[in-house]
């Protein structure tokens, strides 16, 4: 499960992240409504952790466009207020949960997980380009049929990239959703494992599914 959580007191975001990450799950991590709302748009998250009280676009507001945009991605909303009015507010602005600060954290991970498999109900099971699929339940991956072993990372990076399909993924990007990592190590990690992936999906195959964008990133599309 991919995680958003948007708050903008360092200290408490890095602690939910944390407490997160140690449950298994991948964590992103905004300070702001703005930067919520950019990475909302770019990447399909399981679940939203979102602080009400934010700089610029507040977390009421992001949530209403976010469903006005037809996004359903469940949403925890946090506040340090916690009036009912407040609650009622974002219930119905598309809220899934609220929990008010302070909280236990072991509650609010145990709500993210809820809120998560809740979410999965909407999203397809089988992911697919081409003749290519990605079952996210057994996680099993087969292309025409055949069988294809990739290891745990291979996996995280062919999700992303089907996830993200036809649109080109930059290396930081993919450092990102599928390392982890807020920095560039400085090395070709990415590319190697895009080399390794390569070799399993298109390796025999006249359409080859995963391309190169020269200086940008790679992308995943079903081209001729």
């Amino acid at each position: 499960m991919r995680i958003l959580v948007v708050e903008d007191e360092k200290k408490t975001a890095s602690f939910i992240r944390k407490a997160l990450q140690a449950e298994g799950f991948a964590v992103d991590v905004c300070h702001s409504g703005d930067d919520g709302w950019a990475a909302a748009r770019l990447t399909p998250f399981d679940a939203i952790v979102l602080d009400i009280m934010l700089p610029g676009r507040d977390g009421l507001s992001l949530l209403r466009q976010l469903r006005e945009r037809h996004n359903a991605t469940p949403v925890l909303l946090l506040s340090a207020r916690g009036e009912v009015d407040e609650r009622v507010e974002g219930l119905n602005a598309g809220a899934d949960d609220y929990l008010p600060k302070p909280f236990v954290i072991a509650e609010l991970v145990a709500r993210v997980r809820a809120l998560g498999r809740r979410g999965s109900d909407s999203k397809p099971a089988i992911l697919r380009v081409g003749d290519l699929s990605l079952d996210t339940v057994s996680r099993q991956v087969e292309r025409g049929g055949a069988a294809i072993e990739l290891t745990t990372r291979e996996y995280r990076l062919l999700e992303f990239l089907m996830r993200s399909v036809g649109r080109i993924c930059g290396r930081m990007a993919i450092l990102e959703k599928v390392w982890d990592y807020d920095f560039d190590p400085g090395s070709n990690l990415v590319d190697v494992n895009i080399m390794r992936l390569r070799e399993k999906i298109d390796q025999g195959h006249a359409r080859k599914l995963l391309h190169t964008v020269r200086g940008i990133g790679y992308v995943m599309k079903d081209a001729t």
